[in-house]
């Protein structure tokens, strides 16, 4: 993601037209199709109970953030108490996981970070991570094989990258109070001219990307199948528009009706609305997260979404605002925290969104 200044226009166009699709391929479709059904059936599924899953921003290590990893069991800061309360917490990695390669040519703004970023992450209680976003290849090819040996090694989760189209799409698993919890990731944003050559395919590594709208809603049609509860998780949106722009709002829909409970994204820098889209859970916009050079008034604005959840049903939703300061999340207190989450319910008003489930199935 790179900061709001002077974009190019084709890069705000293929943004703005993420929801055209290429048609995926026969070996692409039964790679995706093999992935997803390889999935446990024998053993019984416990009770079902409800759980909680918070959601963070976008995360990168660079500038100030980086001597933090010198210590990244600390690296994340006091916002770790509040993920690690929830069953399961999920944040967008902004970043190549590598310490080489050559930067993408032409990129503004590129991100890497050396694998401690994982330590770093499952010490603050950061169950998965999505890979999937315009910053997911900034050290093109070479940084790909560094992104992918690091997520073997550390055997950690991450979800929207891989050695081909299958990986990439297929979700994390995980039985949580007896639900059977599935979550994928795509990025909707992806810089016009590295659309081809960052793109996973049948043969190729590199990232899911949500204009291959065909690959997704396969993905997510296999994950109804044997879930209980299926996210995804989708960098989307325009950098500092308040408001969700076209290719979200087309594509949220057509998640739902393959089958998507809850969606959640980011990359606007800013926080955007969330709310109900029938029965389904939609946030148009985490914000920044852990981030360098955030203004407190907006880009610096953060904050923690936890869900509760059985099966396909939302019960609640909770908004722990906090502020970005040197770098990281600090939860806020008494009246301005009041003030924060007031501000942020307030930001459903533009996304067509409803503050309650709907009442017909």
């Amino acid at each position: 993601m790179r900061l709001p200044r002077a974009l190019p226009l084709f890069a705000v166009v293929a943004s703005l037209a993420a929801c055209s699709s290429a048609p995926e391929t026969e070996q692409q479709r039964k790679q995706i199709d093999q992935q997803a059904a390889v999935v446990p059936t024998e053993e019984p599924t416990p009770e079902r109970r409800p759980y909680t899953i918070s959601f963070g921003g976008d995360v990168h290590f660079e500038g100030i953030l980086r001597p933090r990893l010198s210590n990244p069991r600390t690296a994340l800061g006091p916002i770790a108490s509040v993920l690690r309360k929830s069953d399961l917490a999920m944040v967008n990695l902004e970043t190549a996981i590598t310490t080489g390669g050559t930067p993408a040519p032409g990129k503004q703004f590129t991100f890497r970070a050396p694998a401690t970023a994982f330590t770093a992450l499952k010490a603050a209680g950061v169950d998965v991570v999505s890979m999937a976003n315009n910053h997911g290849m900034d050290y093109m090819e070479s940084g790909l094989a560094d992104s992918l040996a690091a997520i073997k090694r550390s055997k950690y989760p991450v979800v929207g990258i891989g050695k081909n189209a299958a990986e990439a799409y297929k979700p994390f698993r995980k039985t949580v109070n007896g639900n059977r919890v599935a979550i994928i990731g795509a990025t909707q944003v992806l810089d016009a001219e590295f659309i081809a050559s960052w793109t996973a395919t049948a043969d190729k590594g590199g990232l899911a990307s949500a204009k291959e709208e065909a690959s997704l809603l396969r993905a997510v049609r296999q994950a109804r199948k044997n879930s209980d509860t299926v996210i995804v998780h989708l960098h989307w949106g325009t950098e500092m528009q308040k408001c969700p722009n076209e290719a979200q709002l087309s594509l949220a829909p057509k998640l739902v009706k393959a089958g998507a409970d809850v969606i959640v994204g980011g990359h606007a820098h800013i926080l955007l609305g969330s709310g109900y889209l029938k029965n389904a859970y939609v946030n148009y916009g985490m914000g920044n997260f852990v981030f360098y050079n955030s203004n407190p008034a907006t880009t610096g604005r953060t904050g923690v979404l936890t869900l509760t959840i059985e099966g396909r049903k939302i019960l609640k939703e909770r908004w722990t605002p906090a502020t970005i300061q040197g770098g990281v999340p600090v939860p806020m207190t008494g009246a301005a925290k009041t003030q924060a989450v007031a501000d942020w319910k307030a930001l459903r008003s533009c996304t067509g969104l409803s503050a309650r489930p709907s009442t017909v199935p």
